[in-house]
């Protein structure tokens, strides 16, 4: 799930299943669409750190003089759409598939999303590659229901070739009225054929932790979520597994997309010393870079603890985080498979009142400089779960961990 700047706060906004949590926004214009142009759209002239922009003005007044639409079905195109779409063609240029100019609808799709005000599928999805990419389904939700998994590719959404979709195109695709069906047409590794799956749209409840005791006295915590309340559910948990007299225990953060990152500072803070460097944010070039510490709370510090996170290809944003300080910091032991890599801080900019730009400000980094992004998270037993163990009930992944600390 990706990190959102907004005013200070960050924020992880889930496309599809909405696993987002509202923050107080700014506003940096409130120019309508319309003043903007007939400012500036005679300026053929106009330059910017050496860049002509003429040919883009020219180029915008060459339509209004002669276009033609080719049938007369064609819908007429106003200013203020053209504007939008040069708008969304400079995000686009950039190559980044986080960086997004969100028109009206969109805006308001999205401003939903961060509201929680949604039915859906529940999964977080991604343009990536010509396809639209699964990170992760939600658990208990319509899309895990129906057997989607983390890196399935969806090339088809109805009788939609998603091929050149956007995210937010093919979100607007999946999304529905509860009880209506969309069926998306998939490919997974390891099958050979592409092959249908059929999801009833539903609303799409947010669990957040579940925690439960495995033979032997090993203490599970499964965490779906980093939001607001996960770090006082997850004290919680910590509490319920100390009272226990367990030492070992399991941190279950597969197919967790991301959220706050605040929440994922403050759970890595109960296992470390004061001032250890959790996460750094590299702003490149433009200004120094950030590191963000713990607070010191290390409640383990004077117990002893074995302790194995679970991840795998759906686990993404604070989850890499969590995951990457624990593990770098040698506190804890990483069993499953390397994680999606969603390494990257985006800010929602407010671009006038009824549309926004989220673009991307800088990159995650692990304590010890390793950019999520370009590697994502190896754990120190590669373990492998197949869409077989899956539908059989198996768990090589949980097994793998259960050995580890029953050793």
């Amino acid at each position: 799930m990706e990190f959102l700047k907004r005013h200070g706060a960050i924020i992880g906004l889930g496309v599809i299943i909405a696993f987002v949590f509202y923050s107080m926004g700014f506003r940096s214009g409130e120019n309508r669409i319309s003043g903007a142009v007939s400012s500036v759209e005679n300026a053929e002239s106009a330059e910017v750190d050496n860049i002509d922009f003429s040919p883009f003005w020219k180029t915008w007044n060459i339509i209004n003089e002669k276009y033609v639409p080719a049938s007369t079905t064609v819908a007429t195109v106003g200013d203020e759409d053209k504007l939008y779409g040069a708008i969304e063609g400079l995000a686009a240029s950039l190559g980044d598939p986080y960086t997004v100019f969100f028109p009206p609808v969109e805006s308001e799709l999205f401003a939903s999303d961060i509201r929680g005000n949604f039915e859906g599928v529940g999964m977080e999805v991604l343009a990536q590659e010509g396809a639209i990419t699964v990170i992760a389904p939600l658990k208990g939700s319509p899309a895990s229901g129906a057997g989607m998994l983390a890196g399935d590719r969806i090339i088809k959404i109805g009788d939609k070739d998603t091929n050149g979709l956007t995210t937010e195109d093919a979100v607007q695709l999946i999304r529905g009225p509860r009880g209506t069906t969309v069926a998306l047409t998939v490919f997974r590794n390891g099958t050979k054929e592409p092959f249908e799956v059929k999801i009833i749209r539903d609303v799409i409840n947010i669990p957040v932790i579940n925690t439960k005791t495995l033979p032997g006295g090993i203490f599970v915590i499964e965490l779906y979520s980093f939001s607001e309340q996960s770090p006082n559910l997850f004290r919680g948990a910590l509490r319920e597994f100390i009272l226990s007299g367990s030492d070992k225990l399991i941190l279950d953060l597969r197919g967790n997309p991301g959220g706050y990152l605040e929440a994922a500072i403050d759970m890595a803070s109960r296992f470390l010393p004061a001032s250890k460097v959790i996460v750094r944010e590299d702003f490149g070039d433009r200004r120094e870079e950030r590191a963000y510490r713990s607070r010191g709370y290390d409640i383990f510090a004077n117990r002893k603890l074995d302790f194995v996170i679970l991840i795998d290809k759906g686990s993404a944003s604070a989850s890499e985080i969590l995951a990457g300080a624990l593990a770098e910091h040698g506190r804890a032991i990483l069993v499953g498979e390397t994680t999606f890599g969603k390494g990257s801080v985006q800010e929602l900019v407010d671009i006038t009142s009824e549309t926004s730009l989220k673009v991307t400000v800088a990159r995650w980094l692990t304590p010890n400089g390793l950019s999520i992004s370009e590697r994502g998270i190896e754990p120190d037993y590669q373990i492998i779960r197949t869409p077989a163990d899956f539908q059989a009930g198996r768990d090589p992944q949980m097994n793998k961990a259960l050995e580890i600390l029953n050793k």
